[in-house]
């Protein structure tokens, strides 16, 4: 039965390691598959109980399932989702199997912003599958947060702005900053590229010295294939400058010129997003975020359009592996009329 698998906190004793559940007080449920002799069989077992309650609360953890390398992690991502190719990455990240990724190259000591994976593709992944196979050894949660009430507690002008205009994403790729074109595109060819850039709406601009510049528009309200709720789903706050650290700023700039950072995000009638609507945005997260330490062994299912992810600061070796599956194509815009939106939300 379901209700055999749920973590239930413990009242009489204190949690003893990795198996205590007294820690689950909040957030998407946490489910118990100690004693699986064979992960994949288990995965394969509850997929449809699995997928039911990460279409219902956005995520679910399972703990017990002793995953210890990609390969471990490759057939139960196969048993719950149809895997997907990364592309347009920001960051390198090794490629394991099909659909199956290290976690970003990031400095630990900077915290990954709430963001939802590959918001600014026209197809991206409707599922995320992320399994530690050794947690750090302080911080480095996977946090959550509820990309519908993230909408509802966010200005009005913000919201409408973004939802009326959209959301521009600009990048400028080189060897030294971010993805090189091979990890995003999956080839060096430009003529390879240019037709990749035209099949999905991205306007492109090779530069003297061989590196390419790109714009592209996207919707910054979407809503939800299944149920139709309203999201907030991009990466406005994510990518822009004014996320960035003071210092790391300030260097960029000096590097590469304000107008040719690796990336930056406007409002999608290409105006400059002041650090004040960035502040608003990130707090907005930040009173939403769901953040439990991670376990090694442990899986985690996200709905990618449902659920935004970041990944706190760390210290030790933390190995989280990404699972990317089920794409979709969040096209459709909502906009925030009083008559519409705000109803639906």
């Amino acid at each position: 039965m379901l209700s055999a698998l749920f973590r239930r906190p413990t009242t009489d004793a204190e949690p003893t390691g990795p198996a205590a559940t007294s820690a689950v007080t909040e957030g998407p449920p946490v489910l118990d598959a100690r004693g699986a002799a064979d992960p994949a069989a288990w995965a394969a077992e509850h997929r449809r109980a699995l997928r039911d309650l990460v279409a219902e609360h956005g995520a679910v953890t399972v703990r017990g399932l002793d995953l210890r390398t990609p390969e471990d992690v490759v057939p139960v991502l196969h048993r719950l989702a149809d895997p997907a190719t990364e592309r347009e990455a920001f960051a390198p990240r090794d490629t394991y199997a099909e659909g199956l990724y290290s976690s970003s190259v990031w400095p630990p000591n900077q915290p990954m912003c709430m963001h939802h994976e590959l918001s600014y593709t026209t197809r991206c992944p409707g599922l995320l599958l992320f399994a530690c196979l050794r947690a750090p050894e302080e911080g480095g949660a996977t946090a959550l947060a509820d990309s519908s009430a993230v909408l509802a507690d966010l200005p009005t002008d913000v919201t409408e702005r973004f939802a009326r205009q959209g959301w521009l994403l600009t990048r400028s790729y080189n060897d030294e900053i971010g993805a090189t074109l091979h990890q995003s595109f999956g080839t060096d060819d430009h003529a390879a590229i240019d037709t990749y850039c035209r099949d999905h709406g991205i306007d492109r601009s090779w530069q003297p010295d061989g590196s390419l510049h790109t714009r592209q528009h996207r919707n910054a309200v979407v809503g939800h294939p299944l149920s139709g709720r309203p999201c907030w789903f991009n990466q406005i706050a994510f990518l822009n400058e004014w996320t960035l650290a003071p210092e790391v700023r300030e260097f960029l700039v000096e590097e590469y010129g304000s107008d040719n950072l690796p990336f930056n995000t406007r409002y999608g009638n290409g105006d400059p997003v002041s650090p004040d609507t960035v502040d608003r945005i990130n707090e907005a997260y930040e009173a939403h975020t769901v953040r439990r330490p991670w376990h090694a062994g442990e899986l985690m299912l996200v709905d990618n359009i449902a659920t935004a992810h970041s990944r706190e600061a760390y210290e030790g070796t933390r190995d989280v592996v990404v699972g990317m599956g089920d794409p979709v194509s969040p096209a459709r815009s909502l906009r925030l009329a009083t008559d519409t939106g705000r109803a639906a939300a």
